[in-house]
């Protein structure tokens, strides 16, 4: 179609095609009032032909054409008009050859009106230069319309060699008429463009300032999730500190105060762990590693690991695997096993939390479709259905049923997110008073052989194996707490630890000093950690080729600055007694300059 060959320039404001259409549509009331006033000077003029009848059909055709033409401008003026550029196109188009029409029967009766032929044909022509004026906004209807309108005057004045001085006033008139009109659409045309590109700049603006107010409301909510958790959190753990060092005045914590201080600050980590992989996935900075993995071996550990928890808390915890999967040889889930792991957890954490009495269940199965479901159902509460829509939104807690509990807010959406990164799904249905259901479908392969991983408690026990000796450590870390931290994990692997606070000091103790191992922090001031190992490297003994593990807070490239420099395992932080176990070994095993060096977290 015409309209669609004029280049659309939206990107969000209106095209040209649009605004020429709109412009044009503007100009129709003005033209049917020109037409109107112009009908008594041609009924005058008509008056004195010879042939009344043909005069009357020529008036009752010109009538039925401004009446077409009055009912096309009321159509173009409705809304659903401007949603079809294409129709409002045809009917631009269409009323125009109607007019053209009308002004070449118009020529044609003035042709044979006798005495007032002259007069009649220059009203023709006049009646053309109107019409390709108020074609001018829209190329399309100017080119077809213009020509077609010029073309009748022209025919009935050029056929008759004594009309030849009028013809060529009337050719020069439509001509210049034409070219005005062309200059002018040209004009218009910029103009459009213009109008069209400050649009999409609104548009742009409009949309950055939505993603500002968002973002800043974002960090408010964060702020303020954080500021709270954080504050309640480390209060429980201080006093219970405080009891122990005696500044209280009173006897050392119990075993359940310590067991509290724990799980506050377990449920502190969990909150900024979930608060800073939210923010990656805000920021489209979250990635995810998918393979194959089993994961009904995985739903099997979680309800084990979680078991007590319930009992605890009076509920039962079981799992149901259907029957095809219980039997298959073959098959497995095709995602990100750690992030899959990280929703589960999630779910069956968060229905234990929120479950009073009853039970919860874990059910794994093969949809139609061939994805793997997993649901977790429990009897909790319940949720209605704008509860659990608000229960996706970030930083959004159900005031009903979070009452007393820990969180930011921020699983849910997080886990939907994490699904859709491995292309999956995470659903939910939930009825108040009867429990919730939350649903994590994933892709899953029946051909596939699933990639073993080892547990937790089984992967330690095998690093530790795999590090028989008591090994002599050196650790160089600034920070007092990292510090004493990553020395209470070496340690309790069994292993000797010397402390250096920072580049310069682990590398004069390593020129003095024999050491099995060295853990070297990848920020720290005076020497960093990449020039630290690089020196290390360089030295003229033994110490060059002994073992380095490289800690790092999780940027990509401080770990390519380490690995450079010659670090053979990287473990990054917060560390756990399974990363090191695993980081340690692995560093151990490495012989220089044959392999690259492993991460670890």
């Amino acid at each position: 179609m015409l309209v669609e060959t004029d280049k659309l320039e939206t990107r969000g404001g209106s095209s040209v095609t649009q605004q020429a259409l709109e412009t044009q549509t503007s100009l129709l009331p003005y033209a049917l009032a020109v037409f109107a006033v112009s009908l008594p000077v041609f009924v005058w003029a008509g008056s004195y032909a010879q042939n009344a009848v043909w005069m009357t059909g020529t008036f009752a055709i010109f009538a039925a054409a401004w009446g077409v033409f009055y009912a096309a401008v009321n159509w173009l003026k409705r809304p659903e008009a401007a949603q079809n550029l294409t129709r409002r196109g045809q009917v631009h188009l269409l009323c125009g050859l109607i007019w053209a029409a009308a002004v070449a029967q118009m020529a044609a009766f003035g042709d044979g009106a006798g005495p007032a032929r002259d007069e009649l044909m220059l009203i023709s022509v006049a009646a053309a230069v109107m019409v390709i004026f108020f074609t001018a906004p829209w190329l399309p209807s100017l080119l077809i319309v213009g020509a077609a309108t010029a073309a009748g005057p022209l025919y009935f004045l050029l056929r008759n060699p004594s009309d030849r001085p009028l013809a060529n006033l009337a050719w020069g008139g439509m001509a210049l008429a034409l070219a005005l009109s062309l200059i002018l659409n040209r004009l218009l045309r910029r103009q459009f463009a213009l109008a069209a590109e400050r649009e999409v700049l609104i548009a742009d603006r409009d949309r950055r300032m939505d993603q500002a107010r968002r973002l800043a409301q974002s960090k408010s909510d964060l702020v303020a999730t954080l500021s709270h958790e954080i504050r309640n959190g480390l209060t429980g753990v201080a006093h219970v500190l405080a009891s122990a060092v005696g500044h209280n005045g009173r006897s050392a914590p119990s075993r359940e105060q310590l067991s509290a201080a724990l799980d506050a600050a377990n449920d502190l980590i969990s909150v900024l762990n979930t608060t800073l992989d939210s923010e990656t996935a805000e920021a489209g900075r979250l990635e995810v590693d998918t393979h194959a993995f089993d994961a009904v071996a995985l739903i099997r550990d979680l309800v084990i690991l979680n078991r007590p928890n319930a009992a605890a808390r009076g509920l039962e915890l079981s799992l149901h695997v259907s029957p095809e999967l219980s039997i298959m040889e073959r098959g497995a889930a095709v995602a990100d096993a750690h992030r899959a792991r990280q929703i589960l957890a999630n779910l069956l954490g968060n229905a234990l939390k929120f479950t009073v009495r009853g039970r919860v269940e874990a059910r794994v199965e093969l949809t139609a479709a061939g994805r793997l479901a997993i649901e977790i159902a429990d009897t909790g509460p319940g949720l209605a259905l704008e509860e659990l829509e608000q229960a996706f939104e970030p930083f959004n807690r159900i005031a009903r049923t979070s009452a007393g509990t820990s969180g930011a807010g921020l699983g849910l959406s997080l886990s939907r997110q994490l699904a859709r990164l491995m292309g999956g799904e995470l659903s939910a249905h939930s009825a108040v008073g009867v429990g919730s259901c939350f649903r994590l479908e994933l892709p899953f392969d029946a051909a596939a052989l699933p990639e073993r991983e080892l547990d937790a408690p089984r992967e330690l026990a095998a690093a530790q194996v795999e590090v028989r000796q008591r090994l002599r450590v050196l650790i160089a870390e600034d920070d007092a707490l990292n510090a004493a931290m990553l020395r209470a994990v070496v340690e309790q692997l069994g292993h000797q630890v010397v402390h250096a606070v920072d580049g310069r000091r682990a590398v004069d103790l390593a020129r003095v000093c024999e050491f099995d191992l060295l853990m070297i922090d990848g920020r720290m001031p005076n020497m960093d950690g990449p020039a630290a190992i690089a020196a290390i490297r360089e030295l003229d003994s033994d110490i060059a080729q002994v073992p380095i593990v490289a800690v790092i807070g999780g940027d990509a490239d401080e770990a390519e600055e380490c690995t450079q420099a010659g670090a053979d395992a990287v473990l990054r932080k917060p560390v756990s007694v399974t990363a090191v176990a695993r980081a340690v070994a692995d560093a151990v095993a490495v012989e220089r300059d044959d392999q690259p060096a492993r991460a670890f977290a």
